[in-house]
């Protein structure tokens, strides 16, 4: 019986639903992070019938057929790179992209990485790096002695050294851009790469047109939206339960089947 392949097809695209929702809400606090959308679309019909014959050999042709769609499957799963709110920490090294762009970090093994989350500090030799310690693309060093670091709007980072009342330009942050944001990667760590779907990365200065402005003591928090998390997990559950019941009927159908050809 049909039914029962269908609904077990539901039932397996409900499951991925609520395990996308799941990740949202568990990363409702985390850093830069974007929120994930599962889309689907209906696999292959049957055919019982096929619309535009003619029928029984006259000349009049059929308007509609008969095709029995065959179930869902998942098309893809969408990392909606729509800006979160900007909130405010007080940490001069904390530093917030408002419009389009990523950080550029270099990781353990010079491979070049991207990321929303700008929570950075300093190593031991006063470099600039995120919390895992990959190091800030261009290199950004703080010298010692500095009693403040002020980052523009533009990403001209400058420090006050002690005993001096002018600020010392120390380096430029640079932003990347791509073609297509939801095709990078994601690797965790609020780290994505680049893959052939995204296209190559487009550098240019804060404030750029088309590139963020830098807001120096904020961070960018998640996007993510309790409350239509909770409204598409109930949905998710909903439409999980109506795909449990069709294999129920369907296997009761399947038992009356069977009783009758006793």
């Amino acid at each position: 019986m049909r039914a029962l392949a269908i609904a077990a097809t539901g039932m397996n695209a409900q499951q991925l639903h609520v395990e996308v929702i799941a990740n949202n809400i568990a990363n409702i606090n985390t850093t830069g992070f974007k929120r994930a959308r599962a889309e689907f679309t209906d696999l292959l019909y049957q055919a019982e019938r096929l619309q535009g014959t003619s029928n029984r050999g006259s000349d009049n042709m059929i308007p509609e057929g008969a095709q029995v769609g065959l179930g869902v499957r998942t098309a893809a799963i969408r990392n909606l790179h729509v800006q979160g709110a900007i909130a405010s920490t007080g940490n001069r090294l904390d530093l917030a992209l408002t419009g389009r762009g990523w950080f550029q970090v270099t990781d353990a093994s010079g491979e070049t990485l991207y990321t929303r989350a700008g929570a950075f500090n300093t190593n031991a030799n006063g470099q600039l790096v995120n919390p895992d310690g990959y190091a800030v693309i261009p290199a950004i060093t703080i010298p010692q002695g500095a009693t403040d670091i002020v980052v523009s709007e533009s990403g001209m980072v400058s420090v006050r050294l002690d005993g001096q009342t002018a600020l010392q330009q120390v380096g430029q942050l640079t932003i990347s851009n791509f073609a297509n944001d939801t095709g990078l990667e994601p690797l965790g760590g609020n780290l994505y790469r680049t893959t052939s779907a995204s296209g190559t990365a487009v550098t240019g200065v804060p404030g750029d047109p088309g590139f963020a402005t830098v807001r120096q003591g904020y961070l960018e928090s998640s996007n993510v939206d309790p409350v239509r998390e909770i409204t598409e997990l109930i949905a998710a559950q909903r439409a999980y339960e109506m795909n449990s019941k069709v294999i129920t009927a369907a296997d009761e159908m399947a038992a009356t089947v069977s009783k009758g050809m006793r």
